[in-house]
């Protein structure tokens, strides 16, 4: 397990250099987020992809671990009321509900998850068939090795990869839950 960051240096997870660096619409097109989307997004931390999220898709299910990070979150999304819903939990053991997005984003988190085989099998249930996951991880922090391993993983349990890449700073993974 990799480095959480804590919710008092949730700065550098929101900031100006990261907003200009980091192609948030272009990483919504690439996980097939459009308007009528249910999106599943794990670890939502202070809300950096959330607002992109509930801006452009029709649902967003934010899973988020700590109260820090939650009560930025609230802040940054309150404007879109209902259409954003805060779940406060660990992947591995959220009791999500079954068939319920159409994505799920995991944006440099999945790393950080402890019981990786629980939180793929949650996200699995809640992942409807032919939906899209969609991981990026550091490449920092992720190796070609961890990233292989994530993949591998999703496919056990019913997914098909669809497309994989290494850049200088991520990795990024596409996967299809299969019908």
């Amino acid at each position: 397990m990799g480095f959480v960051c804590p919710s008092w240096l949730s700065f550098i997870l929101y900031n100006p250099l990261r907003k200009a660096l980091t192609d948030r619409e272009g990483v919504l097109q690439e996980s097939e987020v459009s308007l009528n989307s249910a999106v599943l997004e794990i670890g939502a931390g202070n809300g950096f992809f959330t607002e992109v999220l509930a801006g452009r898709a029709g649902k967003v299910y934010a899973v988020e671990l700590q109260e820090g990070m939650i009560r930025k979150l609230r802040k940054r999304t309150a404007h879109y009321g209902d259409k954003v819903q805060i779940l406060r939990c660990d992947i591995a053991a959220c009791a999500i509900g079954e068939d319920l997005a159409d994505v799920c984003l995991m944006y440099y988190s999945f790393h950080e998850v402890k019981d990786k085989p629980g939180a793929a099998q949650n996200i699995a249930g809640a992942l409807r068939a032919g939906g899209v996951l969609s991981v990026y991880e550091p490449s920092v922090e992720v190796g070609g090795s961890a990233m292989r391993e994530t993949v591998a993983l999703f496919e056990r349990i019913g997914f098909a990869r669809v497309e994989e890449r290494a850049g200088l700073f991520t990795r990024f993974a596409k996967l299809r839950k299969n019908v």
